[in-house]
């Protein structure tokens, strides 16, 4: 089974209800379409242009393809104040 996992940070978490999860690596061809994948699923109001995505600890393109085994996490944008 290729999986991989999915972190969540901030509104991404609350309206996952989780701070991570477990998916197919095949479920999509790039970082992009994994993320509108899981948008529909949990419901994310954030549109990707407003994201930052890092796999394995590094920032990432949304073009690149889902490693299996990798750690894949979508990163709101940070409010201050």
């Amino acid at each position: 089974m290729s999986t991989l996992t999915v972190l969540y940070f901030a509104s991404l978490r609350d309206a996952a209800g989780a701070a991570s999860e477990t998916v197919e690596a095949a479920a999509a061809r790039d970082l992009r379409g994994l993320y509108e994948a899981l948008r529909a699923r949990h419901g994310f109001v954030l549109p990707v242009e407003r994201l930052r995505v890092a796999v394995d600890g590094a920032f990432a393109r949304w073009d690149e393809a889902p490693r299996a085994g990798s750690e894949v996490a979508f990163i709101p944008p940070v409010s201050g104040g």
